[in-house]
């Protein structure tokens, strides 16, 4: 996909005014030319339409690896969640997969969107999934609570729908 239609599928996914824009893996920084004409093209919608959306990146790399490799990206983020994913470390806190991972606020705006959701109990923080379906797959956003995807997968199984093409065990 060209970075023109994925800004263009931002702006009609979100009739226009998303309060975030979310940017996962596969590995977003080993695509920094793409990533960098991606952010680009945010911040100009962004201040051109006068919104106050939020830009969060996901990066399996350490933050100090982020920093020294690609500060002129993070300068363009408002947040970054780094650090791999390990599955021995299971995590109750938000946004995370596993709790080595690492949230890191780099602008006010940052600060002032995730303030409220980073204050309340994680308990009370579900961990959710969004759906999108097209002509051809189903899309899953999100951070399913473990065993959720094989719930999900064993479900659709019993109903006749075939999980062999999945992102997640690639």
């Amino acid at each position: 996909m060209t970075v023109a239609r994925l800004l263009q599928w931002c702006r009609e996914s979100s009739s226009g005014s998303p309060d975030g824009i979310t940017i996962s893996g596969g590995e977003p920084f080993d695509q920094p030319g793409a990533l960098a004409a991606f952010l680009d093209g945010l911040l100009d919608w962004r201040t051109s339409a006068g919104l106050d959306f939020d830009i969060l990146c996901y990066s399996g790399y350490p933050l100090s690896t982020l920093r020294r490799k690609h500060a002129a990206l993070l300068g363009r983020l408002d947040a970054v969640l780094a650090e791999p994913y390990i599955d021995s470390q299971p995590t109750l806190k938000p946004w995370r997969g596993s709790d080595n991972q690492r949230l890191e606020l780099l602008t006010e705006r940052a600060r002032a969107h995730f303030a409220a959701p980073l204050a309340q109990s994680t308990a009370s923080l579900d961990k959710r999934i969004q759906v999108f379906v097209d002509s051809q797959r189903v899309w899953y956003v999100g951070i399913p609570a473990r065993g959720d995807l094989a719930a999900l997968e064993q479900a659709c199984g019993e109903n006749g729908v075939d999980f062999s093409q999945v992102s997640w065990r690639q």
